[in-house]
């Protein structure tokens, strides 16, 4: 298969671990990077055998010889970004959320339709096989009919200027963290009756940056009757990035099913028995852009394409919504 050909927007710190190995380890092909600081673009590529440095974002976009995407800039800068590559006729793999708000989600999905490219959005978890571990568990009847599902993303604090606080960036613990309990409860809905929706949530705002979001819980039901949470924050001491489905036999958990490499224990408990299976600890993002490069190359499906976006984005909202809180604005290039 011919190595996919990798333009990169940014030197963001999540790019080594989102791009770089996974491109090491499955032969793609890091043509170009652009940063703001030309100094730190230079450095980002003599690290990490980019080929190319270029001297603007709009620059890698327009380059021929790139063919998709990888936008990992702050939340609020994705949208613009992804919009800007879709019209220069690149696909796109995107760092999560792909947008702002899912207004600017759907705007993403119409345009790439169009255009006829793809969109992936960077929620890598779900092609581990822990993840695919938790549903198939769940779909192989040993742990009954849905009931409950618990999730809990929680990270320290970042520092006071990280971007991740920014309002105008789309900043807050939901964007950053708690996406990933709302898609994992969204890839559950086949199993649960269809899409969960937001009953209700509370959320407490960082002091000095209205808007944004340092912790929010909320609760959510499905079609079929289970009921769920997602408790997000980015002020806890430790990380905690849990997941755990409860049936009516039994329950699955995972210790720590966004980073598997850390832990990639997943325990099942049924019929009067424990068991602790381990999956793996080959990098996520690695399964996530194989599967970005299969379809490419093959027309193999892929989980997390734009309608997948927007369905993530309004669930987003929604949380946003219930809490009290605003939705995240959109920037404009």
């Amino acid at each position: 298969m011919e190595p996919l050909r990798i333009g990169v927007l940014g030197a963001a710190r999540i790019a080594a671990a989102a791009i770089v190995e996974p491109a090491r380890l499955t032969g793609a092909r890091l043509v170009a990077v652009a940063a703001r600081d030309q100094a730190r673009a230079k450095a980002f590529a003599t690290e990490h055998d980019v080929e190319r440095v270029l001297d603007s974002y709009a620059d890698v976009v327009a380059d021929p010889e790139v063919e998709a995407i990888y936008n990992p800039l702050a939340n609020g800068l994705h949208g613009p970004w992804n919009l800007a590559a879709i019209a220069a006729g690149k696909h796109v793999l995107t760092e999560k959320p792909s947008a702002s708000d899912a207004a600017e989600a759907r705007e993403v999905r119409d345009a790439a339709a169009r255009a006829g490219v793809v969109v992936m959005e960077g929620f890598h978890y779900l092609y581990h096989p822990v993840a695919r571990r938790l549903l198939d568990v769940l779909a192989s009847g040993e742990i009954g009919d849905l009931r409950r599902v618990e999730i809990d993303m929680m990270i320290p604090p970042p520092p006071a200027g990280d971007l991740r606080w920014s309002f105008p960036l789309a900043g807050g613990a939901t964007m950053d963290v708690g996406c990933y309990g709302l898609h994992m409860h969204r890839a559950l809905a086949p199993l649960a009756g269809g899409e969960p929706r937001v009953v209700a949530a509370r959320a407490g705002e960082r002091a000095g940056n209205t808007g944004v979001d340092e912790w929010l819980d909320a609760d959510l039901d499905f079609p079929g009757g289970a009921t769920g949470t997602v408790r997000c924050s980015m002020t806890a001491a430790d990380l905690r990035m849990t997941a755990r489905i409860i049936g009516s036999r039994g329950e699955v958990s995972a210790a720590n099913f966004v980073l598997p490499h850390r832990d990639d224990r997943v325990t099942v408990t049924a019929g009067g028995a424990e068991r602790v299976e381990e999956l793996g600890r080959r990098p996520s993002y690695a399964y996530q852009l194989e599967a970005f490069a299969g379809h490419l190359r093959g027309g193999e499906p892929v989980s997390t394409d734009a309608d997948d976006a927007v369905a993530t984005a309004e669930l987003i909202d929604a949380c946003y919504g219930a809490a009290g809180l605003p939705p995240r604005p959109r920037t404009h290039l």
